[in-house]
Order: structure tokens, then sequence, then C-alpha cells
């Protein structure tokens, strides 16, 4: 069960952020709206919410998920591959220091962004990408593993169309994973349940699972249809900003 998360809502310079979308620059009062939205969701599912201030010097701010993986038993703060968004960290890191007594740390020449991690329950998968290199997940794989947790790597470089492995892929709870048909046949996953994402539709394989609700991007319904059917409560929530800077609904968020 998540009891905490840590949120800090887009800065007006939003637009200046990495991104690769073709979807035009984002509307930031727009942003906002759908940030809030987000917000309140994570409450109804039972969180606090430590709120951080929106980081002039940093546009990618949002997507606090990168900063930080994060158990019950260990913190760790992550080198970000992204040279520009590193100093994102530090503002994090004293946001978890009130939760956790210390914090682990990737250090050069490792680099990882929280978004290629994947927390499967006993199981942790840990993409290999653009953002996140082997000595990088190497060093988050022996953190995780002191605790009891198995890591499993993921080479995503080469598959179209995702960023980070939670670009395609997200863990629902009882063994269950939502996946993109381009993740779907991968031996990485065998053992666990297989979770189809449609075709067309799969920005929506970034979903949540918060306690008892799994937060999905809003229009993607065929998607919405097979989480109901296995009996999740579905909670569809706007994205569209976020989507156009490369981020989805696990990326604004450090769930804990």
């Amino acid at each position: 069960m998540f009891r905490n998360a840590i949120v800090r809502p887009p800065g007006p310079d939003f637009l200046r952020g990495i991104t690769t979308s073709r979807l035009g620059p984002p509307i930031y009062e727009k942003a906002l709206g759908q940030h809030r939205g987000y917000c309140e969701a994570l409450e109804r599912c039972g969180l606090q919410l430590t709120r951080l201030e929106p980081d002039p010097r940093h546009p990618d701010g949002t997507f606090v998920e990168d900063a930080a993986v994060v158990t019950p038993g260990v913190a760790v703060l992550t080198h970000p591959g992204s040279e520009t968004r590193r100093g994102e960290v530090a503002s994090v890191e004293k946001a978890l220091a009130r939760f956790y007594p210390k914090l682990e740390r990737i250090v050069p020449p490792g680099v990882l962004d929280g978004g290629d991690v994947c927390d499967a329950g006993d199981r942790f998968f840990v993409g290999i990408s653009e953002r996140t290199n082997e000595q990088g997940a190497r060093q988050l794989a022996a953190f995780l593993e002191g605790e009891g947790r198995r890591c499993t790597l993921v080479d995503i470089r080469g598959t179209p169309a995702i960023l980070h492995l939670k670009s395609g892929l997200a863990s629902l709870g009882e063994g269950r994973l939502a996946v993109i048909e381009a993740l779907a046949e991968r031996e990485d996953f065998r053992g666990f349940e297989i979770i189809r994402i449609a075709p067309g539709e799969e920005y929506a394989a970034n979903c949540v699972r918060v306690n008892d609700a799994v937060l999905v991007a809003a229009g993607f319904p065929q998607t919405e249809e097979r989480l109901r059917r296995l009996g999740c409560s579905v909670v569809p929530l706007e994205v569209s900003e976020f989507q156009k800077m490369d981020g989805g609904l696990s990326c604004i968020s450090l769930r804990f």
C-alpha cells in the first residue's frame, strides 16, 4: 500500500523541456489543471502529498519519478541520463530525507532514470535505454537485491516509440503486467500474466496501480475496458499536456 507521494506542478517554462513528441507545445494552464486533477486522484487513493515548488531552472522538474527509486526499505537517488536534468535530484533528495534516514545514490559512470524502473512486487524490471545504462541499472540492482528484491534488466534500445521502460510496461499487481505489443513476447516477463495494450493505444501502457485503483490516461477505451474486465477500479485522467513532453501518469509522482 502506498501512503505518500511527492509531486511538483509544471512551471511556466514547461514547454522548454526535453521532448521527442510531435504533438505540439503544451498549454501551460491546461497542464496545471491536469496536474491538479492527478493530485486529487492520488489523495482519493489515500496518499498524503508532499508538494514541491515549481523549479524554474528545470523545465522537466514536474517528472519527479525520474529522480529516485523508492521502496519501503530503501530510497535510491538517481543520476539522470540527461545532463540537463541532474539538478532536479537535490530537491527530491531533501523531500525524501524526511521519510528515510539514509539515501543511496547512483554514481557515474552509471546513469539511471526512475522511468526505467518497474516495481512488480518481488521482482523489479530495469530498462536499459537511452537514459539508463547497464552500470546504473546494476548499481540499482545491488541496492534492491540487498533487501531481497530480484532484478531483471530489459534492454529496450531499438524498441520503437518508447523513451523509458515504463512507457510500454506497467505492473497491475497480482502477477499481471500491462505491456505494449512490441514488448509482449519478451522472455524477461515469463511467469507473469501479460495484458496486451491494443495497437494504437500504446500511450495507455503507462498506467499506475495506486492501492485499490488503476490510474489510466483518458481517451483509450479498449485499455479501460480490458482493465475493467480484470476487475480493476479504473480512474481515467487527462494528461494530454504531459504526453506532449514525453511524460505520463507514472512520471508525475514519486509514490511510496
